[in-house]
């Protein structure tokens, strides 16, 4: 977890295999919470408590209680922090859902994926994936 280059990156979350990794931020202006579009990080992830998460996610790391993590989320220099055990994280992004009563929510596809994807389904079975 670290106060990161970028000045708003309280967490990062690295792989073993992915230098990049994923920014876990909270947000600086909490009212964004409340909108239905969440696409205002260009690219990281928005936490509404992101100190709650970090001592979940640390829970079985002997000495990272709250007080300690909160330290770390508000000093100036970085600290890496290997967890006791992975933690499988999916990401899924949609742009429709179906409900269980049948009711059906479009949403946009900021991201321009659902143009991809119709053209592979286009070309009919098999699929490449």
């Amino acid at each position: 977890m670290s106060k990161s280059e970028s000045a708003a990156c309280e967490i990062r979350a690295n792989h073993e295999s992915d230098e990049d990794g994923c920014c876990l931020q909270s947000a600086p202006t909490t009212e964004l919470f409340a909108k239905s579009r969440r696409d205002f990080s260009h690219g990281c992830i928005r936490l509404e408590r992101p100190a709650d998460l970090a001592a979940w996610v640390l829970r079985d790391n002997p000495g990272w209680n709250a007080e300690r993590i909160r330290a770390a989320m508000n000093g100036n220099t970085t600290q890496q922090v290997n967890l006791a055990h992975p933690i499988p994280v999916l990401i899924l992004y949609g742009t429709v859902i179906a409900l269980e009563d049948g009711v059906v929510h479009f949403y946009d596809d900021i991201y321009g994926h659902d143009a991809a994807l119709e053209k592979v389904l286009a070309k009919g079975y098999p699929y490449p994936w």
